[in-house]
């Protein structure tokens, strides 16, 4: 079974050549065939240089390079579109959220009855302002949405290839992901 990791970079130099050590040691572990998929969302660091540096060091390394910064969201569905794994772990390259916790996701997901698992964090990390701003997010998106988003996701999930192809032809412009897809199941995180 092939796995393939997607992350995006913006401003991410400090952290990608640690992140792609940690995560490709998390995903050999389990899997026998691994790539990594990285999109430079016009990063104005030098993390289009390190990644490049990657690639050539590991051809198992993919890297897109985005004409401009298009955002978080649309670099996450590019590298989406280019995963060719049978499971999609996408997961952010600034190290907050642990690419080790690829096991934790794959445990749950061997239960046979998720198309994804998605990641919680026990609280919510960040300063004041942050933690404040995710509160009121929260708060707004299940007063007004159809059913209720449990606090604190993050972007790490574990997903099968399908459930990703139906990502890509749902073509929303802004879809969040923290409240798609209807088959969810959450993984708790340290």
């Amino acid at each position: 079974m092939k796995l393939s990791i997607v992350t995006t970079l913006y401003r991410s130099a400090a952290t990608i050549e640690q992140f792609y050590r940690r995560a490709m040691t998390a995903a050999e572990a389990l899997f026998t065939e691994v790539e990594m998929v990285i999109v430079n969302d016009g990063s104005p660091d030098n993390s289009l240089d390190l990644a490049l540096a990657l690639h050539r060091r590991d051809p198992r390394v993919v890297v897109i390079d985005l004409a401009r910064n298009f955002g978080h969201y649309k670099a996450m569905m590019t590298g989406l579109a280019h995963a060719g794994g049978d499971l999609v772990f996408l997961i952010d390259s600034d190290l907050e959220e642990q690419p080790e916790d690829l096991a934790l996701f794959h445990q749950r997901f061997a239960q046979g009855d998720s198309d994804v698992v998605y990641g919680i964090q026990r609280s919510r990390r960040g300063g004041l302002i942050e933690r404040i701003g995710g509160a009121i997010f929260f708060a707004l998106v299940n007063a007004l949405g159809d059913r209720p988003l449990p606090r604190n996701l993050v972007t790490a999930r574990l997903m099968t290839s399908e459930y990703v192809k139906a990502l890509i032809r749902h073509r929303d412009r802004e879809l969040s992901f923290r409240i798609s897809g209807s088959k969810r199941d959450f993984a708790r995180m340290r």
